[in-house]
């Protein structure tokens, strides 16, 4: 009976950690802010808003916060610091879209 909880006891445990490991990596709100960028660099280069040139700048852009966040999910956990990071280079990569976007130049 003793032996039948232990183990138990040690799944539930081992399900736990694994749970609340996946659950410190995982990065939903910069997942969805990326999709959301991604899209509005096509529709800017679908609508004339922005020329190969630039749209390739802005994905170049992009790559960079993906490599940014693989390196901050490397060690196991996503730090509330390297959110913040995250979040700014989010914020910086979401400025100069709109800043491209709506600069005038006739394409």
């Amino acid at each position: 009976m003793n032996n039948r909880l232990f183990s138990a006891a040690a799944a539930l445990l081992v399900v736990a950690s694994l749970a609340t490991a996946q659950a410190q990596t995982r990065t939903p709100v910069v997942n969805a802010r990326e999709q959301n960028q991604r899209a509005r660099i096509r529709q800017g280069v679908a609508s004339g808003e922005l020329n190969h040139r630039e749209a390739a700048r802005m994905r170049g852009r992009e790559a960079g916060l993906t490599a940014e966040k693989r390196a901050a999910r490397a060690d196991g956990v996503v730090t509330p610091g390297e959110r913040q990071d995250l979040r700014q280079t989010e914020n910086r990569d979401s400025r100069a879209i709109n800043r491209q976007k709506h600069d005038g130049q006739v394409r």
